[in-house]
């Protein structure tokens, strides 16, 4: 069984309104800010995805729960969403170099083993 795609979008925004608790009129305002980017079908609806749907709910802690403005809100999902990429870099990286040296054991180990 295929595993869902988070990024697949599949909520119109009556849905995702009331999956976090919100206004759907509070949705448009967040897309209006930036702070959520919602996919659009060819009839123009605003259609959320599952990672949308989390997004909104991290914005609805940050502001309710931890009292963050909406500014903030944008500062702390743009450095997390940075932080996401590094990390990602990190790991590729980490696995070409990896990859390289086991290359260069492999070639060490073929000359050794023709002497």
């Amino acid at each position: 069984m295929d595993t869902p795609n988070r990024d697949e979008p599949c909520y119109i925004i009556s849905v995702a309104a009331r999956l976090v608790n919100m206004h759907p009129q509070t949705l448009r305002y967040y897309e209006r800010l930036g702070l959520i980017r919602p996919s659009r079908s060819s009839g123009k609806i605003r259609l959320y995805s599952a990672r949308d749907v989390e997004r909104l709910r991290q914005i609805h802690n940050y502001v309710n729960d931890l009292g963050v403005n909406l500014a903030g809100v944008e500062v702390i999902l743009n450095l997390t969403e940075k932080m996401a990429e590094m990390e990602a870099e990190i790991q590729r990286l980490r696995a070409a170099l990896e990859a390289c040296m086991a290359e260069r054991r492999a070639a060490t180990e073929g000359t050794d083993h023709g002497n």
